[in-house]
This record gives structure tokens, sequence and C-alpha cells, in this order.
């Protein structure tokens, strides 16, 4: 091996062990209604949490919603709860090519250029402008932001490690709160390019 690849596995190597780690969730498609448009989709039904999520009193409910397209539809996409100010639905790339819509990759909660989608229950349908494409983040725990040395808004590049494709993800949006949970939320295409799974970590690197 060359003198300069020797001095760069080796640096990789030391950054490695020594940055601390951020734990990796994969986030699947999935929906957040609001009040008004959950009362429409499933009319005097209870929202029934199925399994709590890492960021403290969210859940993925027992409900479940079918998303159409002008090319194609998913069905059993997830609800999230809480209950949210604004509906909001979020797809991977390849999701948004099967429903034949194009989303914009957006931070959760910015809806203003998102794509317009239809949701369906058996109980009604609803079209919104609503549906994005969730640009790569990391939840911090206030508690943890200086350990980690970001700051709420700061962008990063972070390092996830696999066997045989191990990959860097650049534009990762720090996003810090007292309420949080420390955890990097990809979506599938990103999780599936880097053959990481949910429980693998990551580090940002300097």
């Amino acid at each position: 091996m060359e003198k300069g690849a020797l001095k760069e596995l080796i640096r990789k190597t030391i950054e490695s062990i020594v940055a601390p780690t951020i734990p990796i969730g994969v986030s699947n498609r999935h929906i957040h209604l609001s009040g008004a448009d959950y009362d429409r989709l499933f009319p005097r039904e209870l929202l029934r949490p199925k399994k709590a999520l890492a960021q403290p009193g969210e859940f993925a409910a027992e409900q479940t919603v079918t998303l159409v397209g002008p090319r194609g539809t998913i069905e059993r996409v997830r609800l999230l709860g809480p209950l949210r100010a604004h509906s909001q639905v979020e797809v991977s790339q390849t999701d948004a090519r099967t429903l034949g819509i194009a989303p914009p990759v957006a931070l959760s909660g910015d809806l203003s250029k998102a794509a317009p989608i239809t949701i369906k229950t058996a109980h009604g349908q609803i079209t919104l402008p609503c549906c994005i494409i969730a640009k790569r983040h990391i939840h911090v725990a206030e508690a943890d932001s200086s350990r980690l040395g970001v700051h709420h808004g700061d962008t990063v590049a972070v390092r996830m490690i696999s066997p045989q494709r191990t990959t860097v993800y650049e534009d990762v949006i720090i996003r810090v709160s007292p309420d949080y949970v420390t955890e990097m939320h990809i979506d599938t295409d990103e999780a599936n390019a880097a053959q990481i799974s949910n429980g693998d970590t990551a580090y940002i690197v300097r």
C-alpha cells in the first residue's frame, strides 16, 4: 500500500474510533395527519398506537392509508401519531416514481412546495399538497449537542460504515431540542444505498 493511502486509512480508522457515534433510524414511507383530516379518513375511530418510536411521545399507529398518484398506488402506508397541525406524507424517491409524482426534498414541516397526493381509506379520500421526500437530518438531544459539537440548523457530513458500502452523506441537517432523543433519520433509498439497517451507527465527519 502506498504511503499516502496508508495514512488516509489510519486517519479514517482513528476518526471512526474517536468520533461519537449516532444511532440510525431508517424511515419507511409514512403519513402524519391533522385532526380534521383524520376525522375525514377515520370517522368515529380512535387513533390506536401500535408501536412506540424512538422520539418521545411518537408512535406508529394501527391505522394505515393508501396513497394514490397519477401512475400508481401504494397500500398500507403507516400513520404516525400523535396528530399534527398539518397533514404530511413522506415517501422515498423510489416511491415517488411508483406514484408518478415529483415531491421536493424538504425538511419535515416545510410544505411550501409539497406535491399533491391522494390519501384513501375505506371511509373516503382526500387530495392534499402535502407530499415530500424528507431531507436527511439528525435529531439531537440538547444535552448531546456539545458532545457532538453541533448547533441547531448546522449542516454536516456523516459517515456510515458498512462491510462493502461505506458511505458519506453530506447536507445532513442538525435539529436540536430538549425533547429529542439523538438519532439520525434517513429514508429507505438512502439506507439501501449504504447497506444500513435500523440500529446501525454513523458519525459526523470532521
